[in-house]
């Protein structure tokens, strides 16, 4: 089985490891630190007192590496337009797309949402540019449950955390779906099969799209963001929000804030990947955890005053930092 790796970050190089120590052809498209010290010194991965160290093909042109069964797109939501219109050279009739990322991918709306079914989200494919790139009929969406670090380029550090969660945008039963999670299965992650993994996604992000924005700008650790009575009343209401628009897309979460909260919780103190990006100097994920969400809100007429509120909040501080491009205050 022939799997790449677009994005050898925390995700994508903890998935990589796996996938080659259980036999699979693990190759990356990487540049800059991180190719040289793939090309040099291969993947390490910490995990659970294990060192895991696989050697590792990469290079910066993914025409160098051929057609693949599986691509795993790990970038962070900023890189995609990028990735999208340099995929095609991966790319056979069957090989699969599976996209491991943070919040609202671009083809959420893509033959679900009811009415608005078949929107294309302008927050994050504004061009059409990365639907074109990766044809619909390639993708496999996920949701990722666990949290990793990068200490160094090539080396990655699990925290905790080992579900995977598939599915076909279709919300079908496939062979190349239940084929996929089998594999990972035996790559030693609990993965699973979703009925609809538009659901999937929106829980994850109904936790993180509130969580990540605040411990970026505070640079709180999720146990003090949740110890404050004020903020968390705030993520609250957010969240209320979010989830009301989940209902009218078809998707209801059959919790209270409080519910997720108490999960959250039992994570402990540690940051989360938004505060470890600001910490790096990288650009942040805003549009894909927050703007997609208000945008979700204008199309389902649901009103998002505190969504709104956390966005701006959230995008001038990254303005500040150089993490988020100033026209978008313009354009959303």
């Amino acid at each position: 089985m022939k799997v790449c790796i677009y994005g050898v970050g925390a995700i994508g190089g903890w998935m990589a490891a796996h996938l080659a120590k259980a036999g699979c052809a693990v190759s990356a498209v990487a540049r800059g630190a991180t190719l040289q010290a793939l090309q040099t010194q291969g993947l390490t991965l910490y995990q659970g007192g294990q060192v895991i160290q696989v050697p590792m093909k990469a290079s910066a042109d993914p025409g160098e590496l051929g057609v693949q069964d599986v691509v795993i797109v790990a970038v962070k939501a900023p890189a995609l337009s990028e990735v999208a219109a340099q995929l095609a050279p991966l790319l056979g009739p069957h090989t699969v797309v599976f996209t491991a990322m943070n919040g609202v991918p671009w083809w959420f709306l893509q033959g679900f949402g009811g009415a608005v079914a078949g929107t294309r989200l302008q927050t994050i494919d504004p061009t059409g540019s990365i639907a074109q790139g990766i044809p619909a009929d390639h993708l496999l969406g996920g949701v990722v449950h666990a949290s990793c670090a990068v200490d160094a380029p090539g080396v990655i550090r699990h925290h905790f955390g080992n579900g995977l969660i598939v599915g076909e945008p279709s919300g079908q039963s496939t062979a190349r779906v239940q084929g996929w999670v089998d594999l990972l299965v035996r790559a030693g992650f609990q993965a699973s099969v979703s009925a609809q993994i538009q659901k999937d996604i929106w829980y994850k992000l109904w936790g993180n799209m509130t969580v990540n924005p605040i411990s970026g700008m505070t640079g709180a650790t999720t146990d003090k963001i949740l110890n404050d009575d004020l903020v968390r009343g705030f993520i609250s209401t957010v969240m209320l929000e979010a989830k009301a628009i989940g209902e009218r897309l078809g998707i209801p979460i059959d919790q209270q804030p409080e519910d997720r909260h108490a999960i959250t919780r039992k994570l402990g103190a540690f940051k989360t990947s938004m505060l470890q990006d600001v910490e790096a100097g990288k650009s942040i994920e805003l549009d894909a955890l927050v703007s997609a969400v208000r945008e979700l809100g204008q199309l389902t007429q649901v009103s998002t005053p505190f969504t709104d509120a956390l966005l701006g909040l959230s995008r001038l501080h990254a303005i500040g930092l150089g993490l988020y491009p100033a026209q978008s205050l313009h354009e959303h």
